[in-house]
């Protein structure tokens, strides 16, 4: 698995699906996007396990260190036609970049661990800045063999 903090394009230019979805920047709001997540990734027949908790923890990473009142976070998932799924989290608070898993596990408290496991479940993640005043926080999980991501 890797990590890269590089800008990666955005979303693949033509996925065969694509949802995109603005939400409040509450635990109201990141809770719906896993619920939101978990429909459209049924329907599409792409559903796992680990794509939900990558939509849960970077939603929940949106609520917690990138908001801003009154503005929201956008939820995008695409798939592209070989299986490959892309979740991205955008917010408003591009100031704040996330710290990268290994380091945030060494600091002990009660948040930091998230990203770990965004890292070990997908096949690659990242940050793209821009345009200001945000950032994207991307993860992309190939598809499982025989299946869907």
């Amino acid at each position: 698995m890797t990590r890269e903090s590089a800008a990666v394009g955005p979303l693949c230019a033509d996925p065969l699906h694509r949802f995109s979805v603005p939400l409040s920047a509450t635990r109201r709001g990141a809770r719906l996007a896993r619920l939101l997540a978990a429909e459209r990734l049924r329907e599409w027949g792409a559903e796992s396990d680990a794509a939900l908790l990558v939509v849960g923890e970077l939603a929940a990473n949106a609520v917690l260190h990138g908001r801003v009142p009154g503005r929201s976070f956008r939820l995008t998932l695409a798939v592209t036609g070989s299986g490959m799924l892309r979740v991205e989290v955008t917010d408003t608070r591009g100031d704040r970049p996330p710290v990268r898993g290994r380091l945030a596990a060494e600091v002990p408290g009660e948040s930091g661990y998230g990203l770990v496991l965004v890292e070990e479940l997908a096949d690659r993640w990242g940050v793209r800045h821009g345009p200001v005043p945000c950032k994207t926080v991307w993860a992309e999980l190939d598809p499982a063999p025989g299946g869907g991501p």
